[in-house]
C-alpha cells in the first residue's frame, strides 16, 4: 500500500494527507484475509493524515479499529520509501486517496515506475478516490498511457466542487482520466462506486474504500496458483 508524503492544501494554508478510511478499510480487508501488507510512500516514515479524515463525521468502525491498533501506528511511522520498493515481492498494489496524491504521487518517478512494473508483470493495481491520480503519467508497455481504454472510476467533479476544493487542486481527477482516454464513469456523489478492468480496480470515493479492497482481493484469488490449477483442471474434464 502506497501512501501520500504530501500534506499541504495548495496555497491554502490548510493540511491534507491519505484520507483514513481509504487506508484503514483496504487495510483491515487485505490482513483479515491473511495477506501481509509492507507500507511505503515517497519520503518514508510517517505519512500525514488528513485531519479532516479523522473529523467525527468522517469515521467509521475500521477507523475506531485504526485508533486502538498500536501496532499499526508503529508500521505507520515507518513505512519504507518508494525508492526502496521492490515490484517483484509483491502481489498487489493499492493506493488510498486523500487529496495528497494529487500533488506528490501523480507526479512521482518512482511511483510511475512502481506502477509500470507491476502492469508489466501482470500484477492486480488499485486505487481509490483520489488514488487514480497516480496513473496521470503512468504508461503502458506500448507508450500509450495506462489508463487509456481502461474502465476507470476516480473523485468525481462534483464531489470536488461540494468540498469546495475545484480551483485549489493541481487538476481535477475526473477530467484528467478522461483526457487520458480512460473508460470513466460514477456513481452518485458519495455512494459506493466500482470499476473493475482487467487486472485494475479502481473506486470512486472513500464509500467505495471496502469495495475496492474487496475487488482486488477477488483478483488476486483468480489469479493465484490454486485457482490457474483449478481452471486447468476443470478444462481438461469439460473435454473428456
Amino acid at each position: 500500500m502506497v501512501l501520500t508524503s504530501h500534506q499541504s492544501l495548495g496555497d491554502t494554508g490548510q493540511k491534507t494527507g491519505f484520507w483514513l478510511e481509504e487506508f484503514a478499510a483496504p487495510y483491515y480487508r487485505f490482513v483479515d484475509k491473511g495477506h501481509v501488507v509492507t507500507l511505503a510512500s515517497p519520503k518514508g516514515g510517517r505519512p500525514p493524515i488528513d485531519p479532516k479524515s479523522e473529523e467525527s463525521e468522517a469515521l467509521t468502525s475500521l477507523t475506531e479499529r485504526f485508533r486502538q491498533d498500536e501496532d499499526l501506528k508503529s508500521k505507520l511511522d515507518a513505512t519504507r520509501s518508494l525508492t526502496e520498493v521492490d515490484a517483484s515481492e509483491y502481489d498487489a498494489l493499492f493506493f488510498p486517496g486523500g487529496h495528497g496524491p494529487m500533488w506528490d504521487l501523480a507526479e512521482s518517478a518512482a511511483s510511475r515506475a512502481l506502477i509500470e512494473a507491476f502492469d508489466q508483470a501482470r500484477k492486480p493495481i488499485g486505487a481509490v478516490c483520489h488514488g487514480p491520480a497516480v496513473f496521470r503519467h503512468v504508461k503502458s508497455a506500448d507508450g500509450s498511457p495506462f489508463v487509456e481504454g481502461r474502465d476507470v472510476t476516480g473523485f468525481s467533479n462534483s464531489e470536488e466542487a461540494r468540498v469546495g476544493l475545484t480551483d485549489v487542486v493541481p487538476f481535477l481527477l475526473e477530467d484528467e482520466l478522461k483526457r487520458l482516454g480512460g473508460n470513466y464513469s460514477k456513481g452518485e456523489d458519495w455512494q459506493p462506486y466500482l470499476v473493475k478492468g482487467g487486472r485494475l480496480v479502481t473506486g470512486q470515493n472513500p464509500a467505495s474504500s471496502v469495495g475496492c479492497a474487496d475487488g482486488l482481493l477477488e483478483i488476486l484469488k483468480s489469479s493465484s496458483p490454486q485457482a490457474a490449477s483449478d481452471r486447468v483442471e476443470a478444462e481438461a474434464k469439460d473435454s473428456l
